[in-house]
C-alpha cells in the first residue's frame, strides 16, 4: 500500500501547479506514507529503512531547490535585463531554451518538487522523533524496580 501512497503524493506534488495539490500537499502525503510504513514495520525496522542522515540531506535538498530555482531567476534576470528588472522568483528569466509560458510552467514545478521534499522529510523528522522518545520512555521505567510515587 505505501508504494501507491507515494505514487499518488507525486502526482499532487506534479500537477499542482496545474490543479488542486501542490508541494505541501504531497509532501504531508508522502510523510505519512512514512508513518504507515512504521504501523507496519515497527519504529526500528522502518527507521533502519529511513535513517536520520537521509532525511537531512533530503530536507536541506529541497530547500536548496527552492533557493537555487529563485537565485537562477534573480541572476538571469540580472543579466539579461539589468538589476532593476530583477525579481527573486520570476520563472520566466529561467535560462531554459523554451517558451516563456513553459519557463514559468517548469519554474513552478521545481518549487514544488523543493516543496514536496522538504515537508515529506520535516513530517517524517517529526513523527520517528515523537516515536523514539514514546519508546525511550516506555524503556526508562523497566526494571528499575521503584514504583511511582515511593521515595528512592
Amino acid at each position: 500500500m505505501v508504494p501507491f501512497i507515494q505514487l499518488f503524493a507525486l502526482y499532487v506534488i506534479m500537477h499542482g501547479s496545474s490543479g488542486p495539490g501542490g508541494g505541501f500537499q504531497g509532501g504531508v502525503i508522502f510523510g505519512a506514507s512514512f508513518v504507515l510504513l512504521v504501523i507496519a514495520f515497527g519504529i526500528v525496522n522502518a527507521g533502519d529503512r529511513f535513517p536520520e542522515a537521509v532525511n537531512t540531506a533530503l530536507f536541506s535538498t529541497g530547500v536548496y531547490i527552492y533557493a537555487g530555482v529563485g537565485l537562477l531567476c534573480l541572476i538571469s534576470g540580472i543579466l539579461y535585463f539589468g538589476v532593476i528588472e530583477a525579481q527573486y522568483l520570476n520563472y520566466g528569466y529561467l535560462p531554459l531554451p523554451v517558451h516563456f509560458e513553459e519557463r514559468r510552467a517548469l519554474g513552478m514545478d521545481f518549487i514544488e518538487i523543493g516543496v514536496g521534499i522538504t515537508v515529506m522529510a520535516v513530517i517524517a523528522e517529526i513523527f520517528f522523533n515523537l516515536a523514539w522518545k514514546k519508546e525511550e520512555d516506555e524503556g526508562e521505567g523497566e526494571g528499575e524496580g521503584i514504583e511511582k510515587g515511593e521515595p528512592e
